[in-house]
């Protein structure tokens, strides 16, 4: 038998009392609460065995994965009695507005979303069974869109480790990838490397200070990218300046939301970005025949995708002709 002792000390850690509180919510494997907790995967390990152990958490093995959630508390069994009091102490941190609470709720959020979009089934149309879906697929979809789209010349700015840039190389007649970090561009060739991959490349330096000469490009990307310059508007007058006249710039990013541990634990300059607020910066820098959509609508972390035509005569001078193709 557990002694009252031993289980107050199991739920006096704060780390082990968030963990049970997302498994009171949802199914979840180590490494989903490992991305939500910002913990490392063994001390999230430590922490399930010891909830496990206490009879709070009950494991479940599923299609390769272990998934863990809470544990029934069923009227009579010798732990029943804490549940009603731990469910109110964690109901009244949420109501207080605990920051540490939103932030996990947030990640949790876009963990389950994520799951939903990659997994390779759904449900049956009449019935509770799940049907397989072979070769299902966001990437293999997006590829086939990209065979619509004739050759271009693409830059991706903030490539980061080059996963969405190896897409674009699939359609695309060349890309150049740009980024502030020279870890995350070795990362990239090496990806690129190991994919095959030729026509691509890398290109270190700032979204707000483009190392590209003026009207070089047909396409500019900046997906998920706008939200950590430091200035946006001098990011997009700097896409705007690389791209052809009749080019486009296209951007993918976060929608305004109010998820403050962002800033700290991913280093965004900017919670996102409203939609009028970005059809004015993009006007601003100088684009045209504007178009922002919401392309994932779910909170907090909502998509927002926009493009914008450089016209043929822009009424803004260019400010470089020539850049160095240094790296």
């Amino acid at each position: 038998m557990l002694e009252s002792t031993a289980l107050c000390r199991i739920l006096g850690d704060d780390g082990r009392l968030r963990l049970l509180r997302l498994v009171m919510t949802e199914r979840l494997n180590v490494s989903e609460l490992t991305a939500i907790l910002g913990i490392a995967q063994s001390g999230v390990s430590r922490h399930l065995g010891l909830l496990r152990e206490a009879g709070l958490v009950r494991e479940d093995r599923e299609g390769g994965f272990t998934f863990y959630s809470a544990a029934d508390a069923d009227k009579g069994t010798k732990l029943s009695a804490i549940w009603p009091a731990l469910q109110e102490q964690l109901a009244a941190e949420e109501g207080a507005g605990h920051g540490v609470l939103r932030g996990d709720d947030a990640r949790l959020h876009e963990v389950v979303r994520q799951r939903r979009e990659q997994r390779d089934t759904h449900g049956g149309a009449s019935r509770g069974d799940r049907q397989l879906v072979p070769g299902r697929s966001w990437a293999a979809w997006s590829r086939a869109l990209g065979l619509l789209i004739p050759g271009l010349a693409v830059a991706d700015l903030g490539c980061g480790d080059g996963h969405l840039t190896m897409e674009m190389a699939v359609w695309s007649a060349r890309v150049v990838g740009v980024d502030r970090s020279r870890e995350v561009l070795r990362r990239a060739r090496a990806l690129a490397k190991k994919r095959h991959v030729s026509n691509v490349e890398w290109k270190h330096g700032e979204i707000e200070d483009v190392p590209l000469s003026d009207n070089a490009l047909d396409l500019v990307v900046l997906s998920q990218a706008l939200h950590h310059a430091v200035v946006p508007e001098q990011a997009l007058a700097e896409a705007t300046r690389v791209v052809k006249p009749s080019g486009r710039v296209l951007i993918l990013d976060l929608v305004e939301h109010d998820q403050s541990w962002v800033v700290e634990r991913l280093g965004d300059q900017w919670p996102g970005f409203g939609r009028e607020r970005l059809a004015g910066m993009m006007a601003g820098a100088g684009l045209g025949n504007i178009r922002v959509e919401t392309g994932l609508d779910e909170n907090p972390f909502g998509v927002v995708v926009a493009v914008g035509t450089k016209p043929v005569s822009p009424g803004r001078s260019q400010r470089r002709q020539s850049q160095s193709t240094g790296t």
